[in-house]
């Protein structure tokens, strides 16, 4: 059942929870000169790549045909689109699947293994299949394949339990196919996002903010946009409020901010951020203040996604504002398209490191 017009803006609420974080924060900001200086940046590169929706599906492991089977892969991979940095320095020792012939790392390396498991008959899309997956099961379906790796998947358990939750949801509500829960938002990006976190709790990514509960929905959002971007706004993909849909928060799109001056972290963060990536690296994690994995929920980490939606929101309006229409779905597939592909540019920027089913 679709939920009722007056409490469908799950993304207008994402938006005003930015606000919210960025008029609070002590230790992120979103200087304006920085946000002026990245908008003109930004779409000036988009411009001279012909960045659009079509680079979404010209990456060898994304469905290449928009149909029913992309849109339970889609679900599927965002189900479990979260947590995919290595605490291992050297490359060949980081989580790896190797899919006809080519090493895919981060997130690569989900779709890689929801692929290889597809290819190997396994129907790991199916929700009958995956609501029901022992921990054995999806721990061979995420294997490495790199007799060199030790490194495994991140929160492997949380995996699953992401997998049974959904997938027995689906099955008890709309007949074990996400395509039918699609149908029912009878095309608003925004009805479907309240749909997806009313009925998946891991879903939900709502944290507490000075008080006062603040909704991030990163996944929920992006799983929307890679339907849009999929079917490029036509059919299945068709909302008529994409344009509602936020920044996705999440750890490597704050970097590319920062990188472009549209983010700033105070001094003290700044070297927290710093040191806890050599701490973590070398086991020696402890909690803030000292270096280490930083909690989710934490002050400092709703302050880096809070603003980081907020930049990039602002971004949008100065790039509109020149005429050019452009929302935050393509700026973030953009950012997060440039900072892995421009690792060099990125290594001096730490990201925060954080264990997370949200991202």
């Amino acid at each position: 059942m679709p939920v009722s017009a007056a409490h469908s803006a799950a993304s207008e609420r994402v938006l005003e929870s930015a606000h919210f974080i960025n008029k609070n924060s002590s230790d992120v900001f979103v200087p304006e000169a920085g946000v002026q200086q990245a908008a003109h940046e930004i779409i000036k590169r988009m411009k001279s790549t012909g960045y659009s929706t079509e680079e979404w599906k010209k990456h060898e492991l994304t469905p290449n045909t928009a149909d029913a089977a992309a849109i339970e892969w889609i679900f599927v991979v965002d189900t479990l689109n979260f947590s995919f940095w290595s605490d291992r320095t050297n490359k060949n020792e980081q989580y790896t699947v190797t899919l006809d012939g080519t090493e895919h790392r981060g997130y690569w390396s989900l779709c890689a293994a929801i692929n290889r498991a597809i290819n190997e008959g396994i129907p790991i899309t199916h929700a009958s299949y995956y609501a029901h997956a022992s921990l054995s099961d999806l721990s061979h379906i995420f294997r490495t394949d790199l007799p060199n790796v030790q490194e495994h998947i991140p929160m492997l358990a949380e995996r699953v339990q992401c997998l049974h939750e959904t997938g027995r949801v689906l099955l008890e509500k709309y007949g074990g196919k996400f395509a039918n829960m699609l149908k029912q938002c009878e095309g608003s990006a925004q009805t479907l996002v309240e749909m997806v976190v009313r009925d998946f709790a891991c879903y939900r990514d709502e944290h507490m903010f000075q008080g006062r509960r603040v909704d991030l929905y990163k996944r929920a959002q992006i799983l929307v946009a890679d339907i849009w971007a999929c079917f490029e706004g036509q059919k299945d993909g068709m909302f008529e409020d994409i344009d509602k849909i936020t920044m996705f928060a999440d750890y490597r799109v704050p970097q590319a901010l920062c990188h472009f001056g549209a983010l700033e972290y105070s001094p003290r963060l700044l070297e927290y951020l710093k040191t806890s990536e050599v701490a973590v690296r070398q086991g020696t994690s402890a909690s803030p203040p000292e270096p280490g994995l930083l909690p989710t929920g934490h002050k400092w980490e709703v302050e880096i996604r809070g603003n980081s939606i907020w930049a990039v929101e602002r971004i949008c309006q100065h790039i509109r504002a020149s005429g050019v229409h452009v929302n935050a779905i393509l700026i973030d597939f953009y950012m997060w398209d440039y900072a892995k592909a421009h690792p060099e540019a990125m290594a001096s920027i730490p990201i925060h490191l954080t264990r997370s089913i949200f991202y």
